[in-house]
């Protein structure tokens, strides 16, 4: 029996568990950047600013900074199982307010409650990847999450235009939501692999029966909030640029906004993605399509070779030359969005395997919800200070000089990393 391929020691059972595990995140993916997407349409159809889907991404961020380190307290307080289908019944709950929408508040409304479980549910994915790998395994573990939960990302900027030209922008938007549902039908499927395997195992629910004190975050290292500091400036150099990349590239290089007229949906899905470099969707997604093809590979290099700050060092550095060329100048966005792309591989593949390297075991899961609560305080700003720029300036250089400000703080935070990682043992740069 022990020696069954899927008994819950085998490693296809680790690895079946973390499918479903990614999967559990991708119709969040898919509905995040669903609004993006549709962006000219939704402006067109509530008579609304750029700022307006800005705020859309902002709203969904006011909810998360609060949620998501209650959520990460929950889920060491309650286990990961229980914690994460509650999550995705909030993203289920939030999507389809989206999709009914009546007015803008309503909207927001649904962003709120949709960001109150998918960025809670992307701690409780962490914690759970960090309970079932360890050691060499863990970064790949992360990078193939990230792979399998970014297809939602990839699919949704070059899909729901179409769909909502096909269709109508409410139906793509009530498709988001069910994508949504058939993920919290596969945190299901993964809490019945793990409540099996937790007795045969042994395995301690994460934190479960454990109290976590405010007080205790105060024992987390410098070197734990360099890198949440990394998280921020990262991610609010890229997230808030691809909520309103596709109006960019539209706009300014002329690329069309959906291409594969007169096909049927699928061979138009499949247009877009293999002519990624010649529509405005496609190359917003070219970021997206990077990091799920390179994070799995990267993260397994990083697990063997180690020098993890110093990762997060050159990915922050790339983001500065590249946001500073889509914006002044006029060569191909191609070449700037792939340097984007490496660093969008490079800086999360180095940067969440090295959360439980830096915390106490027991509050990893705390760690994580805090890191993802200070990276939504960025999440919460910037989509709007971007939409705004954009409207009271009519262009896109002031935007793109503020990202690359945020890749140079980052790569400050980075070089700080890396000489306190040094003082407390250089357990970032060390292998395996």
């Amino acid at each position: 029996m022990h020696s069954s391929a899927f008994h819950p020691s085998g490693r296809p059972y680790r690895f079946i568990v973390l499918a479903f595990v990614s999967l559990m995140a991708f119709g969040s993916y898919f509905a995040y950047d669903s609004v993006g997407a549709i962006e000219t349409t939704l402006i067109r159809h509530f008579g609304a600013g750029r700022a307006a889907i800005g705020t859309m991404y902002s709203m969904y961020s006011i909810a998360a900074v609060f949620a998501v380190l209650a959520g990460g307290l929950l889920i060491d307080r309650i286990g990961t199982r229980a914690a994460s289908l509650l999550f995705s019944a909030l993203i289920v709950a939030g999507a389809a307010i989206v999709a009914l929408a009546p007015t803008l508040t309503v909207l927001y409304l649904g962003r709120v409650i949709f960001g109150m479980g998918s960025e809670t549910l992307i701690v409780a994915q962490s914690a759970i990847v960090a309970r079932w790998f360890t050691g060499k395994e863990l970064a790949l573990a992360f990078g193939v999450t990230l792979t399998i939960s970014r297809l939602g990302t990839l699919f949704s900027f070059n899909t729901m235009e179409l769909l909502s030209g096909r269709l109508g922008f409410r139906s793509a938007l009530w498709i988001a939501a069910g994508l949504c549902a058939l993920s919290l039908l596969c945190n299901w499927f993964y809490t019945l692999l793990d409540r099996h395997a937790q007795p045969v195992l042994g395995l301690r629910e994460a934190g479960a029966g454990e109290r976590i004190a405010f007080g205790d975050i105060r024992r987390f290292t410098s070197s734990y909030w360099f890198a949440v500091a990394i998280c921020v400036t990262f991610y609010s150099a890229i997230f808030p640029f691809t909520a309103l990349s596709t109006d960019f590239f539209h706009s300014k290089r002329g690329l069309p906004m959906a291409s594969g007229e007169g096909m049927g949906f699928l061979a138009g899905v499949f247009y877009n993605i293999t002519h990624m470099f010649s529509t405005a969707q496609g190359a917003t997604s070219i970021i997206i399509t990077a990091s799920m093809c390179f994070a799995p590979f990267a993260g397994g290099l990083i697990d063997r070779l180690g020098h993890r700050a110093t990762v997060m060092i050159f990915g922050s550095l790339l983001m500065i030359p590249a946001h500073l060329a889509l914006g002044l100048t006029a060569i191909s966005p191609v070449a700037p969005m792939i340097v984007l792309g490496a660093a969008f591989v490079l800086v999360p593949a180095a940067m969440w395997p090295s959360v439980p390297l830096l915390v106490d075991e027991q509050r990893v899961g705390t760690a994580y919800g805090l890191m993802t609560a200070v990276q939504n305080l960025g999440l919460l700003a910037f989509p709007y200070f971007n939409g705004a720029l954009r409207d009271a300036t009519h262009g896109y250089t002031a935007s793109q000089v503020m990202f690359a400000g945020l890749g140079a703080a980052g790569l400050i935070f980075a070089l700080l990393l890396l000489r306190s990682d040094r003082r407390h043992g250089s357990k970032l740069e060390a292998a395996g």
